[in-house]
């Protein structure tokens, strides 16, 4: 007699299914939530900055983050004074207060900290105390070297878009040749600075009594030039300019001629960014808002 037995199920057939289904809908859902989170451009907007604005808060800092994915935009709602304190914010840890030195000192060279370049390194304050403040600095930067020169160095992304400029025209520095146009040392700023100022003008500078001479020279630990982000050039003309702007490089500082800044954006841009048009015998400088 044969007896017809119903086989048991394979339990551990069902499991193994089970658990791939499982681990394929939750590979899933990890690319659908990693597309969006990738692609979702986190604004930074005004509200993170109000005590920015207002002498009661300060210092403030920013504390909204984003995704590198897209270039940083500030948001067209905002005046030109809060769109470039939101762009500031996202490099500078601590905006100064209004009326106070450091305040002076990012009015008239903070404009690099608008850089939107991820390979720029910025400082997380706008003076050097000294030497060894600047030298532990500079030994983070990745530095470029300029061509035709012989110890012009500045950082690299700096360097690579002004040598793609003077491929273009031929822009020759203030001096024609060193390193005291590029990036300085902390003594170089110091003797820059004995050479056309002295420690009474400093305190004027520090009090907000001066600001002309800002332009001519910069106070000890605060130029542009100790971060690698500047240069001194003899500019002639409208080609030379052009070249030097279609590579994001710009006069920043007013009145200062020979001095240039990389910012690293386009001049249609600028404006996005709160900079303020402003020609001086014939010279356009892009200005700060503040």
């Amino acid at each position: 007699m044969k007896l017809n037995i119903r086989k048991k199920p394979n339990i551990t057939r069902f499991l193994r299914k089970a658990t791939f289904i499982s681990i394929v809908i939750l590979m899933i859902f990890v690319l659908v939530a990693s597309n969006e989170i990738t692609h979702h451009k986190v604004a930074i907007t005004a509200q993170p900055l109000n005590g920015c604005l207002s002498n009661n808060s300060l210092p403030c800092t920013d504390t909204s983050k984003e995704t590198i994915s897209e270039p940083f935009i500030p948001d067209a709602k905002l005046n030109a004074q809060q769109r470039f304190l939101s762009a500031i914010a996202r490099k500078l840890p601590t905006i100064p207060q209004p009326a106070t030195y450091e305040y002076t000192l990012l009015r008239t060279y903070g404009a690099v900290f608008v850089n939107p370049d991820v390979e720029i390194k910025l400082p997380q304050k706008d003076i050097f105390a000294n030497e060894q403040e600047t030298q532990e600095f500079q030994t983070t930067l990745t530095m470029g070297h300029v061509d035709g020169t012989n110890d012009c160095y500045l950082q690299k992304s700096a360097a690579d878009a002004l040598n793609k400029a003077r491929i273009q025209q031929q822009i020759p520095l203030k001096s024609g040749y060193g390193s005291g146009d590029c990036t300085r040392t902390f003594n170089t700023n110091l003797r820059f600075w004995h050479k056309y100022a002295n420690n009474e003008i400093l305190a004027k500078v520090q009090q907000g009594k001066e600001t002309k001479i800002l332009g001519l020279v910069a106070p000890p630990g605060t130029s542009q030039h100790l971060w690698g982000l500047a240069i001194d050039l003899r500019v002639s003309n409208q080609k030379q300019r052009k070249a030097l702007n279609e590579n994001g490089w710009f006069q920043t500082v007013q009145n200062d001629v020979p001095h240039w800044t990389y910012i690293g954006l386009t001049e249609e841009n600028l404006p996005l960014f709160g900079f303020k048009k402003q020609a001086i015998q014939g010279i356009t400088y892009w200005i700060t808002p503040l």
